[in-house]
């Protein structure tokens, strides 16, 4: 009420002004406004923002936005999605992301220990690092700076476990030998398919532990028990939030009060996703088998859960649901800005842009993504295109781009054409007057 008497306080002498114009400045007059009016009226309805996003639990004083970030992205955890925002977040604050180098393609050279040598020279020096890798947190304390907050997520192993055994089913030799790529009769005999030194064998035993740099294939259950514990206490003094698939939004609120971020940068649509018919079936006899095969997945998923939701209470239980609502408030506008009435998810070979389709395992699974209506306008097409464009396809886009802006500095570094002249210049002229060198016959 205080504002609005404010503005009608401010708007009170411009009334009296226009009442002492002519009819013809009047008539100017409304037209501006009407345009004005028409112009905010745009530029709010194609905004997913609101002023509700300002809640927050935290009752401390703001603090600047924290921009040195080393996500670990582990496989099949819905990591895909906080990549884009990770990315998106880092374009409009003008973060250098590190890349992979062109050998590596678009992970640092998975499956092998992650390497500074994987990074590639034109994303140097960076602040957020998050395409896939193994784990190895002495190289990236060589690549990253000092005030770097380390965070990953994780995912219950059997939901997982289903999602690397159909995704990965023509690549991984461990289930491709598998008759009828049967995930049940593997997981009745999984010794007698799996190979610890088979390609890709990472995705079929302990595949959270093995992303983690840990070692997926730890001795016999008895050394298991210690090795697990150890490797639990020592990943808790490298990551300062391990998020959990399952509640995304709420590990998404909490990432937000890790990093000093607005709820505005945690919008996002779900990346990487396959149609109901590329799941498979998981009977009741299947979950015990599946835990007990990643037993160390199992015990690394358990405990992160519970710290989880100590760190949620930490926070405040029911701040963090505000704000999860909030969140999904937003998510709600957003796809009304996007998408209008309708969610236009699309097979890749059905998405007519190219930059949106997303990369498909094999033809026995099917990755969906989405297609952007045509009528967007162009800010809007911008904002929309970056929140769908999956990981290859934005991971080249960013690697392009600050390649572009890594070659301006170099350029803005080289002396002005007319003192390179005159230095030529002058070593055209020491060269003149020198003594010629001589000869031998």
């Amino acid at each position: 009420m205080a504002s609005l008497v404010g503005i009608v306080a401010h708007a009170l002498p411009c009334v009296q002004r226009v009442l002492k114009m002519s009819h013809k400045k009047i008539l100017l007059v409304l037209v501006a406004f009407s345009m004005l009016s028409l112009l905010l009226h745009k530029t709010n309805r194609f905004s997913w923002y609101h002023k509700t996003f300002y809640y927050s639990c935290s009752t401390s004083g703001r603090t600047p936005k924290h921009t040195a970030i080393a996500f670990l992205k582990t496989h099949k955890t819905a990591s895909s999605t906080v990549q884009n925002i990770l990315f998106r977040f880092a374009e409009r604050n003008n973060v250098t992301v590190a890349l992979p180098h062109h050998s590596c393609d678009h992970q640092f050279c998975y499956p092998r220990n992650f390497s500074t040598r994987f990074v590639h020279p034109y994303t140097l020096p960076p602040r957020i690092i998050t395409n896939h890798m193994r784990f190895n947190a002495s190289e990236l304390r060589r690549l990253m700076p000092n005030d770097t907050l380390y965070v990953t997520i994780l995912r219950e192993p059997v939901a997982m476990f289903e999602s690397l055994f159909s995704y990965y089913n023509q690549y991984c030799l461990s289930f491709k030998r598998v008759p009828n790529g049967s995930m049940e009769t593997f997981l009745n005999h999984p010794l007698r398919y799996y190979r610890p030194n088979d390609k890709f064998s990472m995705y079929a035993h302990n595949t959270l532990v093995y992303d983690l740099g840990g070692d997926n294939d730890h001795g016999n259950e008895a050394a298991r028990d210690a090795y697990i514990e150890g490797f639990i206490r020592e990943m808790e003094t490298v990551f300062s939030l391990v998020m959990i698939a399952e509640y995304f939004d709420e590990s998404l609120v909490l990432l937000k009060h890790l990093l000093s971020w607005d709820l505005e940068d945690m919008v996002y649509v779900k990346l990487n996703m396959r149609t109901k018919e590329s799941k498979l079936n998981i009977t009741s006899s299947l979950p015990d088998k599946i835990r007990a095969w990643n037993s160390l997945d199992s015990r690394l998923y358990n405990h992160f859960n519970t710290t989880f939701w100590k760190k949620v209470h930490e926070v405040g239980a029911a701040c963090v649901e505000k704000e999860v609502q909030l969140l999904r408030q937003a998510q709600e506008r957003l796809m009304r800005t996007c998408f209008g009435d309708q969610l236009r998810l699309r097979s890749a070979t059905q998405i007519k842009n190219k930059e949106l389709r997303p990369w498909q395992p094999s033809s026995k699974v099917n990755i969906i993504g989405y297609d952007l209506p045509g009528n967007l306008s162009s800010s809007s097409q911008e904002h929309c295109l970056k929140l769908v464009m999956p990981e290859i396809q934005y991971s080249r886009y960013l690697l392009k781009k600050q390649s572009l802006k890594n070659r301006r500095k170099v350029i803005q570094r080289q002396p002005p054409k007319a003192m390179v002249k005159q230095a030529n210049n002058r070593a055209g002229l020491v060269q003149a007057t020198a003594v010629k060198p001589i000869r031998h016959q």
